[in-house]
């Protein structure tokens, strides 16, 4: 299974898509407080996510909460300050946890500096800052599927 991890994030379309992506390829989202945004049932109806009952979703009151819950195997940070690009990670293992940081800073320097081997990037061009949230998600966990064959993914469209 494909783990996405959000650490704190702010914009809650960037986490509707997110979880749009999740819920297409059946990767479980967790969201790490403080959140920008309501996500209660009530909230999700009115902004039409009709997608939301398909979303396996968890969410944590700190960092340190979820590690205690999954612990940190076959972790991987996405950010900008990554010393590597992606093309160079492993995800072929059953299990992939990809974490991303809020929109605005990113992943916190302590958790970029704990896992500085297993920091990885979305190659770009030097004087643009960064990717969409949502769009780093969605290449780093298609990724990940490719890596291991898209398990349970359909590989055709319906012909109707």
């Amino acid at each position: 299974m494909i783990h996405i991890v959000l650490h704190e994030p702010e914009i809650p379309m960037n986490t509707g898509n997110i979880a749009r992506t999740c819920a297409c390829t059946g990767a479980k989202l967790h969201l790490i407080r403080p959140l920008g945004f309501d996500i209660s049932e009530k909230a999700v109806r009115r902004a039409g996510l009709d997608y939301w009952q398909y979303l396996d979703l968890s969410v944590y009151d700190s960092t340190e909460e979820f590690f205690a819950v999954h612990g940190d195997g076959n972790l991987w940070l996405a950010t900008t300050k990554a010393p590597r690009g992606y093309a160079s990670a492993d995800f072929r293992t059953q299990d992939v946890t990809l974490m991303f940081g809020k929109e605005t800073a990113g992943l916190p320097e302590y958790l970029r500096e704990k896992y500085r081997d297993r920091c990885i990037r979305i190659p770009m061009l030097g004087p643009v800052r960064s990717l969409n949230l949502a769009n780093s998600v969605a290449i780093l966990c298609y990724e990940a599927l490719r890596q291991q064959g898209f398990p349970g993914l359909l590989s055709k469209g319906s012909a109707e």
